[in-house]
């Protein structure tokens, strides 16, 4: 995204607004992540709306370099999950 955007949810779309103007405007399902380079600004109402739809978030400075990622939650049982790896590793 361009630096100083402000993304947003808008009905069951992701706008992108770049000094007040739009730049862009995708519908939800069609987003498996977002990925925000630089100083973005990022609505609440879109992180909720994305987390309850699987759709993780990636920030990275103006340089490129990983700063952090927003995932929703996981369920199931990790350790049951962890079991099963290992047994079908033997």
């Amino acid at each position: 995204m361009t630096p100083n955007a402000y993304a947003h949810l808008e009905n069951n779309t992701l706008r992108v607004d770049v000094e007040r103007e739009k730049r862009s405007q995708v519908p939800l399902h069609h987003l498996g992540a977002v990925v925000c380079f630089g100083n973005i600004m990022i609505s609440p109402a879109l992180m909720h709306r994305c987390a309850d739809d699987g759709i993780n978030f990636v920030l990275l400075d103006s340089n490129g370099r990983f700063k952090a990622r927003l995932e929703s939650a996981v369920s199931g049982n990790i350790f049951a999950t962890s079991g099963a790896i290992s047994k079908s590793s033997r």
